[in-house]
């Protein structure tokens, strides 16, 4: 990745000054150039559209939320990669940002390698190297290996919902809950929602 450094930035858009720091250093760190912003109302007087770059965006911000930045961008019809961050109880809201043509999400906290992972994949947006698509039948191939309750587990994870709402829903516990998210992941050979958005729909 480090040979596309110098062609592209990556806005950082997280009002955590803490996490804004560690985030913007760990993408110097491998070569990338980062223009950090704690607001969405300062990410839309930082941008320049002239230059390639795509935006790691935090969904819970003061004034504009993240969501809002990207309906915003959307309705301006501003083509920015979009990697969205979210805290473990606003999965509904990244599943929103996704449908909204966010290219990936992160949860918090999140593992470098996972970030460098979505680093990758948005970047690689930016210079028509798109993510492989898998095909309609390797997609319904892999969704026949799933049980009738792993089918209805995948159903309430693609709205949005969190485990313990799926486990209310289903009368199971939320470990019962995990124990199938972990199944579908691997069946379906995803690495979490967002591959299964991508993949499902």
């Amino acid at each position: 990745m480090d040979k596309d450094a110098d062609k592209f930035s990556i806005y950082v858009v997280e009002d955590d000054d803490a996490v804004l720091r560690s985030l913007c250093a760990l993408l110097i760190a491998h070569g990338f150039e980062t223009v950090a912003c704690t607001s969405a109302e300062q990410f839309l007087d930082r941008y320049d559209p002239a230059k390639k770059a795509f935006m790691i965006l935090d969904l819970r911000l003061p004034g504009m939320s993240g969501l809002q930045l990207q309906t915003h961008l959307n309705e301006l019809n501003v083509k920015i990669p979009i990697v969205v961050v979210t805290g473990h109880g606003d999965v509904p809201i990244a599943v929103q940002a996704m449908r909204a043509g966010a290219v990936d999400f992160i949860e918090k906290p999140a593992h470098e390698d996972r970030i460098l992972k979505a680093v990758e994949t948005a970047s690689g947006l930016l210079f028509n190297r798109r993510p492989a698509l898998v095909s309609k039948k390797i997609v319904v191939d892999r969704l026949e290996k799933l049980t009738d309750r792993e089918r209805e587990v995948l159903h309430h994870l693609l709205l949005g919902k969190l485990n313990k709402e799926i486990a209310s829903e289903l009368d199971v516990s939320q470990r019962t809950v995990e124990g199938h998210r972990s199944r579908i992941r691997d069946k379906m050979q995803a690495r979490g929602i967002a591959d299964l958005i991508r993949m499902v729909g």
